[in-house]
């Protein structure tokens, strides 16, 4: 009597809890889809959370308003410079450390992340200082109104005195996903906003629009300690020691070579959404900047799940490339590609035909549901596109190859999408509808390009 092969319902269920149990695997052997499921699983639900968290801040804070939500969302649209600058150091720290594990040299990964931490406290502390001084002056510059500064600035100062929290939560996470400890970077990222959803409406409620600002620096601080409690005296793959905390120029250099494309390529995406942002703030004015930045919220909402799919197939590449794995890590992008796109598309479906009612639950304004839908439907038709080009950027940036995805990020955003946001929303009368028309335009370019130098194949010989 022979026993059946278990479905693959329950194949899949069983990879599912491994994957959010945290596991040690190799991800150099086996099954590709299982390890592209192992690590995807924890990632989505990592950046998931995030992003409901971004969606649920909006919610109570448009309750104060359309000055405090065009606050939060013109200081968001700054403080992702923060976001680039520990993205780009966290790109780097999973390239380095993915390569080192995939060599089986977990020491050496362990290194380069103290280096890589060492780095970021650096760096932090003039973005933090910049941002606390010049808050209001931001604001300014965004294109605010006098109201808004007024009311918004404290706001801005608090978010930006707590960045550091911002550069070591992405950062951190970004070491635990190198060493393919994704669960345990879907957890940190869980208990702070966990935290912050909780505090968030408590906050709001007795300290009115400073304390979504307070309730956030506390989530994702206590976020930071959780990791920092795991990494010192965990008994994960990547462990440190005081000795990995000595200078190492050599490291330090590795890791700012590979860092400082990754960060440019963030800040050059983050610019042309700045832009954007103001752009649409001048042209349409403070309602049609409230519904825009609803409608960003939840692009941000869709696009996060996405966005790790794309951290699993840069951990592969590197893992992978590490272990001398050439065809397994084209291949493992190339499958993680075919899911972002299935999910991606559904997703276009919802904003197409399902954004007015997705709006009206932040917000009853007809004035503000009118441009956040139009802003949904519009970003949304792109939606296929955006998952390719996260993937295959992604994968190059894994390899460490970040000057490619670099130049791809200046040529679409810079020299396509703002002279095309500019000249449609300014130069045709299409006023806020024009910015938002340029964004898809830049997205498909991006995929196109990405997809070219993935092709290309010479990701496969970078030396990390």
């Amino acid at each position: 009597m022979t026993q059946t092969n278990p479905s693959l319902i329950s194949k899949i269920w069983t990879a599912i809890r491994q994957s959010l149990k945290g596991e040690q695997q190799d991800f150099t052997q086996g099954s590709i889809p299982r390890a592209v499921l192992l690590l995807a699983v924890p990632m989505i639900l990592e950046l998931s959370l995030e992003s409901v968290f971004a969606v649920v801040d909006i919610f109570f804070v448009s309750k104060l308003g359309q000055n405090a939500i065009t606050t939060v969302g013109l200081t968001e649209s700054v403080v992702t410079i923060v976001y680039s600058v520990a993205i780009g150091l966290s790109t780097a720290a999973t390239a380095i450390i993915a390569r080192r594990t995939g060599e089986k040299n977990t020491g050496e990964a362990a290194h380069a992340g103290a280096q890589s931490l060492i780095v970021a406290l650096l760096i932090t502390a003039v973005i933090s200082l910049t941002g606390m001084v010049f808050a209001s002056k931001i604001l300014s510059l965004m294109g605010a109104e006098a109201s808004v500064v007024r009311e918004g600035a404290i706001f801005t100062r608090i978010i930006f005195g707590g960045s550091i929290a911002i550069m070591l939560l992405f950062l951190i996470n970004g070491i635990f996903r190198g060493a393919g400890d994704a669960a345990m970077a879907m957890r940190s990222l869980w208990i702070a906003s966990i935290i912050n959803i909780i505090l968030c409406p408590i906050f709001i409620h007795y300290f009115g629009l400073r304390g979504a600002a307070i309730a956030t620096v506390t989530g994702r601080s206590i976020g930071v300690l959780y990791q920092c409690f795991h990494l010192f005296r965990g008994d994960g793959i990547i462990r440190f020691h005081k000795r990995h905390f000595k200078l190492d120029p050599a490291i330090i250099k590795s890791i700012i070579t590979i860092a400082w494309p990754a960060t440019l390529q963030f800040i050059i995406a983050s610019g042309s959404w700045i832009v954007l942002a103001r752009l649409v703030a001048e042209t349409g004015g403070t309602t049609a900047s409230a519904g825009y930045q609803i409608a960003i919220r939840n692009v941000v909402f869709f696009l996060l799940p996405a966005w790790g799919l794309s951290n699993a197939a840069a951990t592969l590449v590197g893992q992978n490339l590490g272990a001398q794995q050439m065809e397994r890590a084209e291949k493992s992008v190339l499958i993680t590609m075919r899911y972002s796109v299935i999910f991606m598309g559904l997703v276009m479906l919802l904003f197409l035909f399902f954004s007015t009612h997705i709006i009206q639950i932040f917000t009853q304004d007809a004035a503000i549901v009118a441009y956040g839908a139009r802003a949904l439907q519009i970003i949304g038709c792109g939606y296929i596109f955006y998952g390719i080009a996260m993937v295959t950027t992604q994968a190059l940036n894994g390899a460490g190859d970040t000057k490619t995805p670099t130049i791809i990020n200046f040529v679409c955003f810079w020299l396509v999408q703002i002279p095309l946001g500019w000249f449609l929303a300014k130069g045709t009368g299409l006023k806020s509808t024009g910015a938002f028309i340029a964004i898809p335009g830049a997205e498909v370019l991006i995929a196109l390009a990405g997809w070219y130098y993935f092709q290309k194949g010479k990701w496969k010989t970078v030396k990390v």
